[in-house]
């Protein structure tokens, strides 16, 4: 077995280390969402448009801003905390509640005074160890009940179901 080198983030495709496989993957994905464009969870949308309140997009992908940009939808969102800020803010990732707190802190809320919506396992506990008011299990796999057990306060297939319950 061959053991390629680490290389360094600015290594061009086909350099042969570990870093230019990386930046090949990034380019593939982000000529993907340029070209096919990426599909929104419809009631996700609907849910940030109609629930009133402001909100920050959290992501650990450095193509955050892409994928907005491609939803079409950026309208809906006071706020963006994705993977180059991480990397620039020197955040951990989850389950570090770091992340969420920076989403917070931006849209200048308490994390006691905020929802973090959050489908993977590791982001729920990132919400809880952040102190965050209520915490929404998005299930999109089938893992609703580990979701719950991991600290959501609720568990919803889609968000806009929480805008018929109110």
């Amino acid at each position: 077995m061959t053991v390629k080198p680490e290389g360094g983030p600015s290594d061009p495709p086909g350099a042969g280390t570990v870093q230019s496989l990386d930046n090949d993957e990034n380019e593939i994905v982000l000529r993907r969402i340029h070209e096919d464009g990426v599909e929104a969870h419809e009631g996700s949308l609907c849910y940030a448009r109609d629930a009133g309140s402001c909100r920050a997009v959290v992501s650990s992908s450095t193509n955050c801003a892409d994928v907005l940009a491609a939803v079409g939808r950026e309208d809906l969102i006071e706020a963006r905390v994705g993977g180059l800020t991480a990397e620039r803010d020197h955040l951990a990732g989850k389950p570090a509640p770091d992340m969420f707190l920076a989403g917070a802190r931006a849209l200048e809320v308490t994390p006691g005074d905020a929802v973090v919506f959050e489908d993977a396992l590791a982001g729920v506990v990132a919400g809880r160890a952040g102190g965050f008011g209520f915490i929404v299990g998005v299930d999109r796999a089938g893992q609703g009940t580990e979701l719950k057990t991991h600290g959501a306060d609720v568990v919803v297939g889609d968000p806009a179901g929480l805008l018929e319950a109110s």
